[in-house]
């Protein structure tokens, strides 16, 4: 891009590059502190040089896939505008049906329950955890995570939304063993690592934590470690939730039952298809 141009021609060169035209106008308008309508109404004014370049710097990071929300550094989840860096996953829709799904348990199942006591076990952003406990403020909401750089992450999510969420560290279960005061909890959801190592879907993902997107056994592994260490840390009838890739329900669902779930069912995504996966501890 040259030094000296305008908001049309600096749009008209990200889309020449491979941006679609929304993907254009938004980082645009973020680099120079302005909205979409602004842009559609200023085309022919100049570009100052900073903006320029640091609309250039994100237009090329785009062009090679970097997601959106990183560059912007937020995303909207659940209706909460969360911060984001590539230390987390960039929260998607399809993780909004687990927390409706815990939602909905929450206002039927547990609707008499005071203070039901809630966990978000590999919390990344903190976009489970925060988005229960802002559709449910009578709740106490734990979340674990393993990462020290997403735990802060999530912790400063919660800071600025000003939510109520303890945080542990820890590998699933096991970031629960230095907090002397956590509950025996009525409800875990967890979107844990669930795509396989050979997956070709990786390629397109290679800028998100992998650490956050593969699980060993065909990318159940972790799956069968959060099932099979359930029981202690959930009280006996209280509910487990999966998020999980949709070709896994048949292989999720006899996790639980092996485990010691019962009543175990499913939930589909936007698209319709098979997504979370969850059931009552025996």
């Amino acid at each position: 891009m040259s030094h000296a141009t305008t908001v049309d021609a600096a749009l008209r060169d990200a889309r020449s590059r491979g941006l679609e035209r929304l993907d254009a106008h938004l980082l645009l308008a973020h680099a120079l502190g302005q909205s979409r309508a602004w842009l559609l109404a200023h085309g022919d004014d100049a570009l100052p040089a900073p903006q320029a370049a640091a609309f250039d710097a994100l237009v090329a990071r785009r062009a090679v896939g970097e997601p959106f929300a990183y560059l912007v550094g937020e995303r909207e989840f659940h209706g909460l505008p969360l911060a984001v860096s590539d230390a987390v996953l960039v929260p998607r829709p399809d993780t909004e049906t687990l927390v409706d799904w815990a939602l909905e348990l929450l206002q039927v199942e547990l609707r008499d329950t005071p203070r039901p006591a809630l966990l978000d076990l590999g919390t990344g952003s903190g976009a489970i955890a925060l988005a229960l406990k802002n559709g449910c403020p009578r709740a106490q909401v734990w979340a674990g995570e393993r990462s020290a750089d997403a735990l802060a992450v999530a912790r400063a999510n919660a800071a600025r939304l000003a939510l109520d969420v303890r945080f542990a560290q820890g590998d699933w279960w096991a970031a629960l063993e230095g907090a002397q005061d956590a509950p025996v909890f009525d409800l875990v959801a967890s979107n844990p690592p669930y795509i396989a190592a050979d997956d070709p879907h990786l390629a397109a993902l290679t800028h998100e934590p992998l650490a956050a997107l593969v699980a060993e056994d065909g990318g159940l592994a972790d799956i069968v470690r959060i099932a099979t260490g359930a029981r202690g840390p959930l009280r006996a009838g209280g509910w487990l939730l999966f998020e999980h890739g949709w070709e896994q329900a048949a292989a999720v669902r006899h996790i639980l039952e092996r485990a010691g779930f019962g009543e175990v069912q499913m939930r589909v995504d936007i698209e319709g298809r098979p997504r979370c996966t969850g059931g009552r501890l025996v």
